[in-house]
């Protein structure tokens, strides 16, 4: 066997299991990871997303005034090389910012009942957030009620 023939083999070997492994690593998991709502709504980022207030789950808030509509944000962000609780933060904060432009351009001043869906079931928690977190990606979609108070 020429030793051009073993080199084109062996390349060949080599990005077969490249492709192999980056695919499998790619889909190999999407889990429901939870995470703190109080810890990503303390950051900086989240205190610069200011003239809107957030009401988590049944959160009490202020009487209603005017409600403005029933809005989703749906959020991902590349996971590779991170933490669950960096990348799952980082989706949520965007996710969060979205939702602060909206109630924003819709003349609100709050965003209530604030919910995360995963696999199509809401989740209604004041504490902690989910967040669907993979190798390559980390997603959080949220919904809530942009309102005046």
């Amino acid at each position: 066997m020429s030793i051009a023939l073993r080199r084109s083999i062996l390349v060949s070997v080599v990005i077969f299991a490249i492709t192999l492994f980056a695919s499998s690593s790619a889909v190999a998991r999407d889990s429901a990871v939870r995470q703190s709502i109080t810890d990503a709504m303390n950051t900086s980022t989240a205190k610069s997303y200011t003239g809107v207030q957030f009401f988590f789950g049944d959160q009490s808030h202020p009487e209603v005034k005017q409600h403005k509509g029933n809005f989703t944000s749906k959020k991902t962000t590349n996971a590779f090389g991170k933490s669950d609780q960096e990348s799952c933060q980082w989706a949520f904060l965007s996710a969060i910012k979205s939702l602060h432009q909206r109630a924003l351009s819709e003349g609100a001043n709050a965003v209530i009942n604030i919910q995360s869906i995963t696999t199509g079931e809401s989740v209604s928690d004041q504490a902690e957030f989910v967040c669907r977190a993979g190798n390559v990606v980390s997603k959080v979609y949220l919904k809530g009620d942009v309102v005046v108070l």
